[in-house]
């Protein structure tokens, strides 16, 4: 569902108090609030959690906060997560069989994950294996974890700007391993763009959580279609 302008914004205001206040209880109660106003799980991520935290990622980009703070914002949001959307979202169920292999993390030189963490979630539930690699992750460890566990897929997470170049230095060192057909690429994130992605080189590209579900079951589907 979509809530009223006044009601979305209402609960972004609560969040940036909670965040400000280290409050984790009125997080996880604010995230209950709005599943009992009849949101999704997914679209409270997508429309309260998403705009604060990209507020407080374009700030801390522009060194207005600091390391603390965004500690401090993804602490609370994850709270919420683990508490109240994890187990919503899983209490739907899920398939059993697996849709195929993806690698999932925060590029190198970035920590946030609540969007990956949603994501990977998502992906989960929709009957893939999915493997975390945290944030911070290199374009050499996405590429050893992938190999390693024969993924179908890389995904790879950024909200920092500074971070996209390690998106393409990961489709480079595929090239130039000859491996680029081996492994499909996708990422999402606040600074990437459809057009971005598809000049990086890129397989896909996911604006949400419910977008990354779709593009990978596409990639999937297509790569299983024998060629004509």
């Amino acid at each position: 569902m979509t809530l009223s302008e006044t009601r979305r914004k209402d609960l972004q205001e609560q969040l940036r108090q909670a965040i400000a206040g280290i409050d984790y209880e009125s997080g996880v109660a604010l995230a209950r609030a709005a599943l009992a106003d009849g949101m999704t799980p997914v679209e409270v991520f997508q429309q309260v959690i998403q705009p604060v935290m990209k507020d407080i990622g374009d700030a801390f980009a522009r060194l207005e906060i600091f390391l603390p703070d965004l500690m401090r914002a993804g602490a609370v949001v994850k709270a919420m997560q683990q508490q109240v959307l994890e187990p919503a979202i899983r209490s739907t169920g899920g398939k059993t069989e697996s849709a195929g292999a993806i690698v999932i993390g925060t590029c190198h030189g970035d920590i946030h994950d609540i969007g990956k963490n949603m994501v990977a979630l998502m992906l989960q539930v929709n009957g893939f294996k999915v493997v975390d690699l945290g944030t911070n992750v290199s374009p050499q460890a996405f590429l050893d974890a992938a190999r390693r566990e024969q993924a179908d897929i890389i995904a790879m997470s950024a909200l920092l700007t500074p971070s996209l170049p390690y998106i393409k230095d990961l489709v480079n060192r595929l090239v130039g391993l000859g491996e680029r057909n081996r492994f499909l690429v996708i990422a999402g994130g606040a600074p990437i763009t459809r057009q971005w992605a598809e000049s990086a080189g890129l397989d896909g590209f996911g604006e949400d959580a419910v977008e990354a579900v779709a593009v990978c079951q596409e990639l999937i589907q297509r790569r299983k279609e024998p060629h004509a």
